[in-house]
């Protein structure tokens, strides 16, 4: 059995992003319990110069759209960065899994050896598939969903290794 691209990307960001959903669900309903506004926790901040909640959800969520898109050789989607309640965040994750739910194995066919580019305004990064997705993409992902979950904890919403990983199979 061969394991392809499809298998390694795809599926762990449907994961990822369902996961953070549900703690998203699970700090709005700990927040009503507890007669707090939920906008409070959605621009907190590890640390002042760390991005608050809501940024890290939004860069969980473009570093998955953009991962999917640029495996596939398609252009990425542009989403607003608007959002300012868990509301609005839970309803940019469902657009991202929209997107990213796209994406069939047909399209990443290859991918592994496609040349991919980032650019920034002061230059840019180029990339393998897998280089991107093992070097970049992977632990971007990662990084900002545990900052979401993270933030979260370290404000008293009660949840845990299980919330992040969810069902394991």
């Amino acid at each position: 059995m061969s394991i392809s691209m499809y298998d390694f990307s795809i599926p762990v960001l449907t994961r990822g992003l369902a996961n953070m959903s549900a703690i998203l669900d699970k700090a709005a309903a700990q927040a009503a319990a507890k007669k707090f506004d939920s906008a409070v926790l959605a621009q907190a901040r590890l640390f002042p110069d760390m991005y608050p909640l809501v940024r890290q959800v939004q860069i969980a969520c473009d570093t998955a759209k953009g991962a999917a898109a640029r495996l596939a050789g398609i252009e990425v989607p542009k989403h607003e960065d608007t959002e300012v309640t868990f509301a609005e965040l839970k309803a940019r994750i469902a657009k991202t899994l929209d997107v990213v739910k796209s994406i069939t194995a047909a399209q990443l066919k290859d991918s592994e050896s496609r040349a991919i580019e980032i650019k920034f305004p002061n230059g840019s990064w180029k990339f393998t598939g897998i280089a991107y997705w093992n070097d970049f993409a992977l632990p971007n992902f990662f990084f900002h969903v545990s900052m979401v979950y993270a933030l979260l904890r370290k404000n008293g919403i009660e949840i845990g290794k299980s919330d992040y990983l969810g069902a394991i199979q």
